[in-house]
């Protein structure tokens, strides 16, 4: 007896054993926490590459059961045939999407259902899946890539055609790449946009060689800014005919044309007699002679052959305001051709004489 017992307790933990394997099989293929199952067919139009026996099933991504049976139908070589088991529970509709899913680095494909608003029908048994549902990514982009290939081959001449009217084109570009920047700069400049234009300024210079004085300035002596009309007031070359010449939509003078002749002309009196020059009429209260000037020309005109003009009058009062002088002063400077080089020189020379002239008169007068 003592010998037999540990081949009973042996014999029987293998029958245990035995009937737990075969329980735990039976228990996952009926219950399987699935619970009862319905079993549907599916058909592809196609291939389904990868799809195998045991594969799960998907219902809005989650498992609801697996494929148990996979066939080719024998009426339609490119129509697959599988079969799948589904928890009863699944609300599976005669509209159905149906497709195949790729699922982790691998690729495993599973059958996947989604949505669906058509009432159960007692009668459904096969779910049709949605063309070139089983087609993978990289099946897709081969096939995309062929069809681009056709269409490439069937267009080669046109495409040709194309591609050398694009290099007739582009060489015509080439060609005249100095006028698109210049279409280019105007639409810029007409609309707004593009960064500005830098202004070049220009100034006028205060004449120098004159000398040993003839005659000494006597008193105190202001020149107030210039009066003008307000079309004088700019910094922009004046012209008697307005309109636009080349060279002249950047240029500047340096300042506002009377505070700029007002400033040049203390210039001139300081270098005909420093000693006794004058100052401007905002920088001492009283003073015993006032030179007014009113600029009446500062300008190129173009009437009659064109020329850098220059007019004022002027007025010269004494401690009580009373005029003791007065003069028009004019000069004109040809002009080889319109140009602001050109033009500056032209005013330059024109207003050195001018200055002179005043100052001369100025020194009789007091």
């Amino acid at each position: 007896m003592e010998t037999r017992a540990p081949f009973v307790l042996i014999g029987a933990f293998v029958l245990a054993a035995i009937i737990a394997v075969f329980g735990f099989v039976y228990w996952l293929n009926n219950t399987g926490g699935l619970g009862p199952r319905t079993t549907y067919h599916v058909q592809f139009d196609g291939s389904v590459p990868g799809l195998l026996v045991g594969a799960a099933v998907l219902f809005n991504g989650i498992r609801v059961g697996e494929v148990t049976e996979l066939a080719l139908s024998p009426d339609h070589p490119r129509r697959v045939n599988a079969t799948i088991a589904v928890a009863t529970g699944t609300p599976v509709r005669p509209d159905n999407k149906v497709g195949l899913e790729f699922q982790g680095l691998t690729g495993v494909p599973v059958i996947a259902l989604e949505g669906g608003s058509l009432p159960p029908s007692g009668q459904m048994s096969t779910l049709i899946a949605e063309p070139g549902a089983g087609q993978s990514m990289t099946q897709a982009a081969r096939d995309a890539l062929r069809k681009v290939d056709a269409v490439l081959s069937e267009n080669a001449e046109p495409l040709k055609d194309t591609i050398a009217n694009f290099k007739v084109f582009s060489e015509g570009l080439s060609r005249n790449s100095g006028k698109l920047d210049g279409i280019v700069a105007g639409l810029e400049k007409m609309t707004g946009g593009g960064n500005p234009a830098q202004k070049i300024t220009y100034d006028l210079r205060a004449p120098q060689d004159f000398g040993v004085p003839a005659k000494a300035l006597k008193g105190l002596l202001a020149i107030p800014e210039p009066t003008a009309v307000a079309m004088l007031e700019t910094q922009r070359m004046l012209f008697s005919q307005a309109k636009d010449y080349p060279g002249f939509a950047d240029f500047l003078w340096a300042d506002s044309i009377p505070k700029l002749l007002q400033a040049r002309l203390l210039d001139s009196f300081e270098n005909y007699d420093i000693a006794h020059a004058p100052l401007r009429g905002v920088d001492v209260g009283q003073t015993d002679f006032q030179l007014l000037i009113d600029l009446r020309r500062f300008r190129i005109a173009t009437d009659e052959g064109p020329a850098a003009e220059i007019a004022l009058s002027a007025r010269l009062l004494d401690k009580s305001g009373k005029v003791i002088a007065s003069r028009l002063f004019e000069q004109r400077q040809k002009l080889d051709q319109i140009e602001p080089a050109a033009a500056v020189a032209a005013f330059n020379d024109a207003f050195g004489r001018i200055a002179k002239d005043v100052i001369d008169w100025t020194a009789r007068a007091l």
